[in-house]
Parts: C-alpha cells; structure tokens; sequence
C-alpha cells in the first residue's frame, strides 16, 4: 500500500441489538455502501471495486448487515429492520448526515431510510433495486431467473451452485470468476446460522412484505437520486428502475448495456465515476 491509497480499517462495532461488522476508508463525506442479499454476500465482496476508489474522494463505510458476513444473524424482532440497524449505525459513528449507496437489497434499506428518515440521507444511489410494487412486466407468478437460483443457493450452498450464482449476476462471463465464487462460498460456510436464518422465513404462513408498504411514499423521496440498472439483470427487471425514476421528484436514471445485476462489478470504473460526481454535485 502506497501513501497516497486510502487506509482501510476492519472493525466492529456494538450496536444496541447487534454486533456489526464493517469497513471504513477514506475522509470526507461520509458514503455508506449497502450490500444485496444472497448467500455469502458481504460488502467486501458486493462492492470490492468500489470501497479504494469511492474512499479517494469521501468517508466510505461498507457494513455487512445483520445475518451476512460477520454480523452478528439478523432476527425476527429487529434484525430484520435493515433501516433501524443504518440508523444506528450512523448515531454510532456520529454521522448525521450520508449518501447511500444500495445493490438490491442495500437498495432497499437505501430507499426505506430515505422515506423514514429523510435528514439522515444527503443522496441516495441504488443498482438493481425493486421497486416497492408489483410490476407489470416482470414475472408475476414466481421469482426471476436469477432469485430462483439464489435461494436454490441458500438451500444447497454447493460450489457449483456458488458458481451458478455469480454467472447470473453478470452479462459478461468473465466477470463471474472462480475466486468470486470460492468467495462466496467461504463465506457462507462459515456463517450456517445465516443460512438457516435466511431460509426460516420461508417456513409457516408468508408475512406480507413490509417493503411493499412504502409504494406510495416512495413520491416523498427529497434526496437526489440516481438509478442505475443493468439491462440485461436477470434478477430484478429494469422496469423496476424506470418504475421508480418515474415517481421520484428529483431523480435520473442511468441504463448500462450489456450489463447485469451488479452494475458496480460489470462497469466498475464507469460506476466510480458516476457515483463520485453525483455525489460531488
């Protein structure tokens, strides 16, 4: 590590439910990036590209959430509530103010906080994000190719299902390399109570999806927002995206060609770029 490259610090830090783990570089203002959901998912691995870059400009935290990484599993009782664990993680660290940063399902927490608690989000940026409604287009009676075979993932973690699960992530092939797989199969060997977490929320009688709750909110958003979606994402449709920047007053949309589920890996220098001047203003 040279001196001018960010210095990376791997912490954790108690919060008032959970323990959490994350990873901090950079100064100024502060970037929270919020990883997607899958087995062995964590912001190192969702945002590996990101976190040196972004920090050559702004204060980057990546926390693994509750139930992924090295948090502590997330529960039925507040665990769940990715919102309320980011605000307490914010009131911990003493920021009260950061732009957001979401894949997925950091999407998700993403918005939620941004309609929640719309003094605490200075911009708000997602990549393949759902939009909190059902969708005209999109498969309406089963998951998408891709979340079909990420929660096969999480029922049998096996390498090759590993493998299976980063291909549909990408448009280019390349980009699902084999270290990217034994990556995430690590880290979901080492953590089987996040597996059986995950996968116990499918047993018994469905809850309603609190997420769904917020569609006619999502119009309140006040912070600057950008959606980047891939056109060729095979786990959540782009309509999601062109939903979304159609009800949000102040927002963009960016579509990447030739791109799938995890715009920040596929056209990582390109996102950088996008993040830090929407970012910078």
């Amino acid at each position: 590590m040279t001196a001018q490259e960010p210095r990376y610090s791997d912490r954790f830090i108690d919060l008032p439910n959970f323990r959490v783990h994350y990873i901090e570089a950079g100064t100024g203002h502060p970037v929270v990036l919020l990883h997607g959901a899958g087995p062995g998912a964590t912001s190192s691995t969702n945002f590996s590209p990101s976190i040196g870059a972004l920090a050559e400009h702004f204060r980057v935290i990546a926390p693994d959430m509750p139930g992924w990484g090295e948090s502590d599993t997330q529960n039925d009782d507040t665990g769940r509530d990715h919102t309320a664990v980011l605000i307490a993680l914010l009131d911990a660290l003493d920021i009260p103010r950061a732009a957001l940063v979401g894949n997925s399902m950091g999407g998700i927490t993403a918005f939620s906080t941004s309609i929640a608690h719309p003094d605490r989000v200075s911009h708000l940026i997602t990549m393949g994000t759902p939009a909190p409604t059902v969708m005209s287009f999109s498969p309406g009676n089963g998951p998408t190719e891709g979340m079909a075979v990420l929660l096969h993932a999480y029922r049998e973690p096996t390498a090759e299902n590993m493998k299976r699960l980063v291909q549909v992530m990408c448009f280019d092939q390349s980009m699902a390399t084999d270290e990217l797989a034994q990556a995430r199969a690590k880290a979901a060997e080492a953590r089987p109570d996040h597996l059986a977490n995950w996968n116990s929320q499918f047993t018994g009688t469905p809850a309603p999806w609190p997420y769904l709750q917020l569609a006619d909110k999502v119009r309140s958003i006040t912070a600057p927002t950008l959606v980047i979606h891939g056109r060729d994402d095979r786990v959540v449709p782009l309509e999601n995206s062109l939903h979304l920047v159609t009800r949000i007053p102040n927002s963009r949309a960016i579509v990447l060609n030739r791109c799938g589920h995890w715009a920040q890996i596929e056209h990582a220098a390109e996102f950088n770029q996008l993040v830090t001047s929407f970012i910078n203003g």
